[in-house]
Formats: structure tokens, C-alpha cells, sequence
């Protein structure tokens, strides 16, 4: 058998469809991106509503700390909880806890709130802090008591 006529005999797409295929092909990668990004940028866009940051935490009399909190997200924030203890796992709730302003709500865009926690604290131990905030996600670092 020829080459010739065997080349001859295979037929393949025309190029219209070869490049309708490619069109859809792209056209579907497309849409599956645009979904993809556009739901990656909602949720992260939720998630930086409240982002609350640590100024300062004031260490009075062995019995009382203040703590300073500004929230720099885009949302307000109420704060939900406020946790003290000596070690990152071994954190508990507090009860005795007075907020200035009073109602918990920490504006956004750099509003503060003063937090006074009355709790017996000793000096050169690290204690472990976490703001609890009733949206977005909480604030956690570590000071050590002077």
C-alpha cells in the first residue's frame, strides 16, 4: 500500500471546529476562574471586616489590667469574650471584665476600646491574652507582667 493514499484516507476536524473547540475550551476555563477568584475575594473580603490589634497593656497594682484594643478593619466590632491565663492552651474565660465604651462596640477604621480586667497577677510571669470579638477572628498575644 501507498503512503500516499494511506495519508489520504485518515481525515481529521476542519479548522472551524478545531477552533470553536479551542473558543469553548477557553471560554470554560474562563468561567471557572472568574468563580473561583470571585469566591476567594468574598470570603477573604468577610474575613478582614474586623481585625482587631493590640496598642498597649497598662499593669497596675498586682490586681488590675488594662488593655487597649483598636480595630483596623473595615467593620464594626463587639467585642464577645475576653480570655487571661499563663500558657496559650490554659486561657479562661473572665468575668470581671468593665469596658470603655460601655456597649463593646469598637468602631472601625482605628476605633479603640479600654478593657479593665481585675485579676491577681504576678510579676515576670507571661500571661497569655485572647479578645474574643463576636464576628471576625480574635486577638491573641502575650505580655509579661512587670
Amino acid at each position: 500500500m501507498n503512503t500516499k493514499t494511506l495519508m489520504k484516507s485518515r481525515r481529521g476536524i476542519s479548522p472551524i471546529l478545531a477552533t470553536l473547540l479551542l473558543i469553548v475550551i477557553a471560554v470554560a476555563a474562563i468561567v471557572v476562574t472568574y468563580a473561583w477568584i470571585m469566591t476567594y475575594m468574598s470570603s477573604a473580603g468577610h474575613q478582614a471586616g474586623v481585625r482587631l490589634d493590640i496598642d498597649s497593656v497598662n499593669w497596675q497594682n498586682h490586681t488590675t489590667i488594662t488593655l487597649y484594643v483598636r480595630n483596623v478593619g473595615t467593620s464594626d466590632a463587639i467585642i464577645d469574650a475576653v480570655y487571661i491565663g499563663d500558657s496559650s492552651t490554659n486561657l479562661a474565660k473572665q468575668t470581671n471584665v468593665q469596658y470603655d465604651p460601655q456597649d463593646k462596640v469598637v468602631l472601625a477604621d482605628g476605633g479603640t476600646i479600654t478593657i479593665t480586667i481585675t485579676y491577681s497577677y504576678q510579676s515576670g510571669t507571661t500571661y497569655y491574652f485572647k479578645v474574643v470579638p463576636k464576628t471576625g477572628s480574635a486577638l491573641e498575644f502575650n505580655r509579661k507582667a512587670p
